[in-house]
């Protein structure tokens, strides 16, 4: 049995849109001025996140499930996804807009890329003014509307935008286009995978003048071209409580502040735990263990841990685990 909180050593993505604020905001150690993701708990191949905590310091995640099964994911967790772990769990600073994209659903991503779809939400930690997201379409359209519009390059003048500013949360559908706007730092949660449909990426090219990969033909038949105002999240901010910001098959997030000291009994969550630190900071007691955690870092609490103390002057938590 694994007896105490998991910390791993991020992965940090240099984006052609990303930015500082990881570094300069979030204590992400890099050279690179153009870091636009770090990934915190990965089991996407290749990627792996390794343990820089405690006794298991260097090992994998993967190896981590495969010694420990469902005491560190949970019995149903492990039943339904074996030794692939669910979720992938990121910080993003976009310094620029990110492509306009889409994700395939479970079952397109099984057929074309043998993935997981990919679900998603964000939580914005951070805004310059007047940032926004594209989430969605502004009114329902047609797939030959879609088409044209994007042959004649001005498919943004059917996006439908929204200002942001901190503490703004998302929850993002397969198949909903979507583009994180410049200015926004935010977390993400997701399902496991790393499929992206980009389908528009602002004229822009790579210092060797080349533009990215669009995916048109792919994207067609993932898209949702009907209009839903399913996305923006509201929730209660009161201290010491758990409100729920997203509750989908594939994860449940919590918005947590803590004030003071919190007792969370977590017996009757047949899952890991996942804390995100998204303002403050906060300690972290597991019988006689203390682990800190301050904004920017991520924790993973297995699923044999069931009691945990988290004391903190004013620190804001997601709390994430899979129902």
């Amino acid at each position: 049995m694994i007896n105490y909180p998991l910390k791993f050593t991020p992965i940090l993505k240099e984006k052609i849109w990303g930015g500082t604020k990881l570094k300069d905001l979030l204590n992400k150690k890099s050279h690179s001025d153009n870091i636009g993701e770090s990934w915190e708990i990965s089991g996407v191949p290749d990627n792996i996140s390794i343990v820089k905590n405690g006794s298991l310091a260097g090992k994998s995640l993967q190896e981590l499930i495969h010694q420990y099964k469902a005491d560190l994911l949970g019995e149903i967790v492990f039943k339904k996804f074996g030794e692939e772990f669910p979720l992938l769990i990121k910080y993003i600073d976009a310094q620029t807009e990110l492509s306009v994209q889409l994700h395939p659903n479970d079952k397109l991503a099984k057929e074309r890329h043998n993935s997981f779809g990919k679900t998603e939400m964000w939580y914005i930690m951070q805004a310059d003014k007047d940032a926004e997201i594209n989430v969605g379409f502004k009114r329902t359209i047609s797939k030959e509307e879609y088409l044209k519009h994007l042959e004649e390059g001005d498919i943004i003048d059917l996006l439908n935008f929204e200002k942001v500013k901190k503490g703004d949360s998302f929850f993002i559908n397969t198949g909903k286009v979507h583009a994180i706007g410049a200015g926004v730092l935010l977390a993400e949660i997701q399902q496991t995978s790393d499929i992206t449909y980009r389908i528009y990426d602002w004229d822009r090219v790579d210092s060797k003048g080349i533009s990215r990969e669009l995916h048109t033909g792919l994207a067609l038949e993932a898209i949702d071209f009907e209009k839903k105002d399913d996305f923006e999240i509201s929730y209660d901010r009161n201290s010491n409580n758990s409100s729920n910001l997203a509750r989908c098959e594939y994860f449940t997030t919590n918005f947590l502040p803590v004030k003071g000291k919190v007792e969370k009994d977590y017996s009757k969550v047949d899952s890991f735990v996942i804390l995100m630190c998204v303002k403050g900071k906060v300690q972290i007691a597991i019988e006689d263990k203390m682990e800190k955690l301050q904004q920017g870092e991520t924790i993973l609490i297995p699923a044999s841990i069931t009691k945990v103390k988290l004391l903190s002057e004013n620190a804001h938590l997601l709390e994430v685990y899979i129902e």
